[in-house]
């Protein structure tokens, strides 16, 4: 059975978290400031955290930033994964990605179904690899990263999960999975 495992040893990973909004401030940035608590919470290190507007340019040299950083080893994007006009973080993020991880929006679509219904139609949440960096965009509402984290990244994240877990795809942790 797939899960945790105790007798494992945990390897905490290095995350930014990237806001993608127009509107939002540190102060009323609910979303990312619930990625932020619920990584720090699991034992992960919170390696950056910032806002950027809405804005292909602004959200791509974010992200080629950290995915230039060796301390970072994932980036979970919240915002602009919609259909309004303003929604721009697939146009950002794609080129930038040169492997996409199409399971994780086959199975952050799986998990919203349980508490959204069909509205998770209305995400273009993703995933992929930038050189050795991890990216995965979800939506901006504090549900949406609720959703993503709870009921798909936190495993995921977990070096203890098995079979297997992202960490062992992260060059600093190589060999953690058989």
């Amino acid at each position: 059975m797939p899960g945790i495992d105790d007798s494992l040893t945990f390897h905490p990973l290095h995350i930014a978290v990237l806001t993608v909004s127009d509107t939002r401030t540190v102060e009323t940035d609910t979303s990312g400031a619930l990625l932020a608590e619920r990584l720090t919470a699991a034992g992960h290190k919170l390696a950056a955290r910032a806002i950027v507007t809405d804005e292909v340019q602004a959200i791509r040299d974010r992200m080629a930033a950290w995915i230039a950083d060796p301390g970072i080893d994932i980036i979970l994007s919240t915002g602009g994964t919609g259909f309004t006009p303003r929604d721009v973080t697939p146009e950002a993020v794609m080129p930038l990605l040169r492997r996409v991880m199409d399971g994780f929006s086959v199975v952050f679509h799986q998990a919203s179904m349980g508490t959204i219904g069909v509205s998770t139609l209305q995400s273009r949440a993703f995933a992929g690899q930038a050189d050795d960096t991890f990216i995965f965009c979800v939506p901006g509402s504090t549900g949406a990263c609720r959703d993503a984290w709870d009921l798909v990244l936190a495993a995921e994240f977990d070096s203890r999960h098995r079979p297997c877990s992202i960490a062992g795809q992260v060059p600093r942790l190589a060999g953690l999975c058989a």
